[in-house]
């Protein structure tokens, strides 16, 4: 008697250990792309926010005059920062990049002042790029407007490719993660099946048989979400440690926003599947249950 307690024991402990371990590594793969999202959206928004244009100012512009514009663009909500750049400081960077000031052999210094201009991420695109060039345009001060337009293309495009293969590849591997949480939990319930039937003869409702078998799998979604939390934050950890500074990219918000939505679909998927697979042999005839 105590030997078969043992065995039952024993296999009740390997039967949720491997439903366990089998949920947690399809929530582990959902979690990474969770946050490569995040981390594709973090450095999308740090790329855009660091590619600068030059406003170009003329040379009869007064200094007072140069930092009340200064100052008008900086109170534009599209504006990040703006960085002031005189004719002096203009010829000394040119000097360090060509090893040679360019006034000793022109005679005069033929660079413009500008006005180096950041935007907000939601506005580096090329089509917010051209009201923002019409609206800058507008200032009696500006002489020209300097900006990479073949690379703000190509950085929003990719971004955008970028996202929807994200997308497409969550969609997919969320599907892929039902499924196999699914064929786990009905794996589990398939031993039981006698035993649900049974207890409809006695005449139990179909709620009151599903509630112990959708807490047993809800306990074992938050077991799995645990252990998937814990292999997401090792593999982070071997990623700073390989990568310095990788981790600085992510917020800790973000981090625990990826985390609950681990623990919410742990538990989610878990509630969804036991109740499919429960209603299968709830639905099935006595006949049946013998030839599956």
């Amino acid at each position: 008697m105590a030997e078969n307690k043992k065995v039952s024991t024993i296999s009740f402990f390997n039967s949720r250990l491997t439903s366990v371990v089998s949920i947690a590594l399809v929530l582990f793969l959902l979690g990474l792309i969770f946050l490569m999202g995040l981390l594709g959206n973090k450095l999308s928004v740090y790329v855009k926010e660091n590619i600068s244009f030059s406003i170009i100012l003329k040379d009869s512009q007064k200094e007072a005059d140069i930092k009340r514009m200064q100052k008008s663009l900086d109170a534009l909500p599209f504006i990040k920062s703006t960085e002031y750049i005189s004719k002096e400081q203009a010829a000394k960077e040119l000097e360090e990049e060509l090893g040679e000031n360019p006034e000793t052999f022109l005679g005069f210094n033929p660079l413009q002042a500008s006005i180096e201009v950041k935007l907000h991420s939601d506005y580096a695109n090329p089509d917010s790029l051209k009201l923002i060039e019409r609206k800058i345009k507008t200032y009696t001060s500006v002489s020209d407007l300097l900006y990479r337009k073949d690379m703000m293309e190509m950085v929003h495009n990719n971004i955008k490719r970028v996202g929807v293969i994200l997308l497409v590849l969550a969609v997919i591997l969320m599907s892929i993660s039902f499924v196999l949480i699914s064929n786990t939990i009905r794996l589990l319930i398939y031993s039981k099946r006698f035993l649900i039937h049974t207890m409809k003869l006695v005449g139990a409702t179909s709620g009151f048989i599903r509630r112990p078998f959708i807490k047993y799998n809800v306990v074992s979604g938050i077991l799995a979400s645990i252990l998937a939390i814990l292999m997401l934050t090792g593999a982070l950890y071997y990623l700073q440690r390989e990568l310095s500074g990788f981790i600085q990219i992510l917020d800790i918000r973000s981090l625990l926003f990826v985390y609950a939505i681990v623990l919410i679909l742990g538990v989610l998927l878990s509630i969804i599947a036991t109740i499919f697979a429960v209603n299968k042999y709830l639905r099935m005839g006595v006949d049946k249950l013998y030839y599956i």
